[in-house]
Order: C-alpha cells, then sequence, then structure tokens
C-alpha cells in the first residue's frame, strides 16, 4: 500500500480546463482538441457547451470526473475493451492539456536595447593579440 501511495503522488499532474465559447463562469471542458495515446487506444477530448455533460464511455467519464472536467465530448479508437490502455489513453490525454503554450499563459516581455555595441572579427583578433585581419579580396577587370 505505501508503494501504491508514493506511485500515486508522484503522477499527481495539474489539468488545465478551459470554455466553450464565451468566457463566462468557472473554466467547465478541456481548453482545445487534445488527444491521448495508450497501448492500441487513441482518445480525443473536444470541448463541449456549458450543460452537456461528459459524453463518453464509461472509463473515460469516471476519469475526467475525477479530474473535475463537466462538459466534453470524446472520441475513441482502438481496442478500447482493454480498460487499462482505455485509462492511459484518457490520463495523457489530460496530461496533453498542458503541454503546449496558448496566447493566454504568454507572459509580457520587455525587450531593453543593449548597450554593448557590436564588436567586429577584426578588433576581436587584435584584441586578443591575433593579426589575423581577414579582408575581402577584390577582382580588377
Amino acid at each position: 500500500i505505501k508503494g501504491a501511495i508514493i506511485d500515486a503522488k508522484l503522477n499527481v499532474v495539474p489539468v488545465r480546463r478551459g470554455y466553450w465559447g464565451n468566457k463566462i463562469g468557472k473554466p467547465h471542458t478541456v481548453p482545445t482538441k487534445v488527444t491521448g495515446r495508450g497501448g492500441s487506444v487513441r482518445i480525443r477530448l473536444v470541448p463541449a457547451p456549458r450543460g452537456t455533460g461528459i459524453v463518453g464511455a464509461p472509463v473515460p467519464k469516471k476519469v475526467l470526473q475525477f479530474a473535475g472536467i463537466l462538459d466534453c465530448y470524446t472520441a475513441s479508437r482502438g481496442n478500447t475493451k482493454t480498460k487499462g490502455n482505455t485509462l492511459k489513453a484518457a490520463y495523457d490525454a489530460l496530461v496533453q492539456t498542458y503541454r503546449y503554450l496558448t496566447p493566454d499563459l504568454w507572459t509580457k516581455q520587455t525587450h531593453e536595447p543593449t548597450r554593448r555595441t557590436p564588436i567586429s572579427y577584426a578588433v576581436f583578433c587584435l584584441k586578443k593579440k591575433k593579426i589575423h585581419i581577414y579582408e575581402p579580396t577584390r577582382q580588377t577587370e
């Protein structure tokens, strides 16, 4: 039991939730379409309007309920009779919600001009006590 508790604590992941349509109220669905893989099973989670509920098989529905997703469409492919792989695919799809960076997660960047002036290769070599000045050769006509 102690090993299972440690394993469960190591596999806790954040689940990102989003909106379908307008941003009114609390987030209730997945932010975008995400796909999870487990064995031969592929599960695709699609955002759904508020009040739809979780449309899908009982196994991924339980995982999504535990994750706090209220409304979601699901589509699955592969041998979904294997419940272990179906669970892994649903878990992987929830992990994928934080695997990409959307514009609402961008931070404001301030770019200040650099105070150092660019140094040429010739000046760099002279400072290093090397006398390697490369000048382009001109062709005479």
